[in-house]
């Protein structure tokens, strides 16, 4: 399995990135949101990947973020939901908007996206949401125990940013600790980014 490619970009085209390591050039789908953060053609590019086998082809697939690669992950794990959907949905949303539709129930903003209808949407929500049955206030209860965590869990926001990350596989014994920092009065998406960038800074 490839992990990851680190090398020269040497072509695009919209959803497609041809990245060159070791003079062999891999083309890898991907979403307008990693290609918009991608630098120019020519230029030396890092993209997480995810090959996908079947049997009339091999695809792969390659994200700026590791967010991004895990939420295309849980998408293609649904039934139904294939690389094509599941790359139109994080063209059109970052991971973060995805895990707040699907925490929140709200499976008609994900119709938004290119080719996804209302049963593919409410089929991702309705999947996806199984992840986030384990995040209840008692959980969040057992948190505060732990020094510093009490106010961050307080906030109605934080206890949001706890189902939305469980959609994306995190548990709240993960996250918990790297939200100390975070003030629970900001949007739930951007508690939701921050708590990501300081668990990849770990």
């Amino acid at each position: 399995m490839i992990y990851s490619l680190n090398g020269t970009i040497i072509h695009t085209e919209p959803n497609i990135v041809v990245i060159e390591c070791g003079g062999v050039g891999y083309k890898c789908l991907t979403t307008m949101n990693t290609m918009r953060v991608l630098p120019r053609t020519g230029e030396k590019a890092m993209v997480y990947t995810h090959m996908i086998v079947r049997e009339d082809a091999v695809e792969l697939c390659g994200f700026a973020e590791q967010s991004e690669l895990n939420c295309f992950k849980l998408l293609t794990a649904v039934s139904g939901v294939g690389a094509k959907v599941a790359i139109a949905l994080l063209s059109e949303f970052t991971p973060e908007q995805i895990a707040v539709s699907v925490s929140s129930g709200d499976s008609k903003k994900l119709t938004k996206a290119s080719g996804v209808g209302n049963k593919i949407a409410q089929r991702i929500v309705l999947e996806l949401k199984d992840k986030v049955k384990n995040i209840s206030p008692e959980v969040g209860a057992d948190m505060t125990s732990k020094e510093g965590l009490s106010t961050v869990i307080s906030g109605g926001n934080i206890s949001k940013a706890l189902g939305a990350l469980a959609v994306l596989g995190y548990s709240p014994d993960e996250v918990t600790p790297f939200m100390g920092d975070i003030d629970p009065n900001l949007p739930v998406e951007r508690i939701i980014s921050e708590t990501l960038k300081a668990i990849g800074k770990k």
